[in-house]
């Protein structure tokens, strides 16, 4: 028994348990599926205007895309808790924070530097939108890359197109390509020389097709000396 338990028993005082940390459940994919279902349930029950509408529906979608790929970014990666802190709180909260003041004062009010509590909402779901392409682009990337790297590896391993399409199986057996025959040329038929030609006037056979030697005639028909 250790001593401060027994001068506790003594004195009749009970040592304080130390107090434990509870930390906040990690939310799943399903619960941030959720969670956006319950934004957009609000906007559509709030009867919001059309900009926050179509904001609010870029940033659910966009989630709704990222979330079946969390995993790749890695565990305690802060663009993956920049994405469930957007589902479950950043959302949520710019939202029903606009919902809650009355409408008139919310769209014609200015209570920050001329903005109006609309204005302030739109820039606050517009800097939410863009985080979030972000987000889904570097998710992409990672898929991307990894689809890179693959293809590499089955380019060192099986040879590439460059080697003449041949099919390196093991480093003593190769598959050369199927020979591609050489398509057939076109050929102009040949002229047999021993045919008449078509007559011309004192050049050649005559018109008649005689065939007699082609020599010139005079004019007057008179054969030469």
């Amino acid at each position: 028994m250790e001593l401060s338990e027994l001068f506790a028993r003594m004195t009749g005082r009970r040592r304080r348990e130390p107090e434990r940390l509870v930390l906040p459940k990690v939310p799943t994919s399903d619960d941030l599926l959720a969670a956006c279902d319950r934004v957009e349930a609000m906007v559509a029950a709030g009867a919001v205007p059309a900009p926050v509408a179509s904001r609010v529906g870029r940033v659910s979608r966009t989630v709704r895309d990222t979330v079946p790929r969390l995993s790749t970014l890695g565990a305690g990666s802060l663009q993956a808790y920049n994405v469930m802190a957007t589902a479950t709180d950043y959302l949520p909260e710019a939202v029903g924070g606009y919902l809650r003041l009355p409408r008139q004062f919310a769209d014609s009010r200015p209570v920050d530097r001329g903005k109006t509590s609309l204005m302030i909402l739109i820039d606050q779901l517009d800097l939410l939108a863009a985080t979030m392409d972000k987000v889904f682009d570097a998710v992409c990337r990672a898929d991307a890359d990894a689809l890179v790297a693959h293809g590499r590896f089955l380019a060192e391993k099986f040879g590439t197109a460059s080697g003449g399409g041949a099919l390196t199986l093991s480093p003593n057996v190769t598959i050369p390509p199927d020979p591609t025959p050489p398509s057939p040329l076109s050929s102009s038929p040949t002229t047999d020389s021993s045919e008449p030609r078509p007559g011309y006037p004192g050049l050649g056979s005559d018109s008649s097709g005689s065939g007699r030697s082609g020599r010139l005639e005079p004019p007057d028909g008179r054969g030469g000396s």
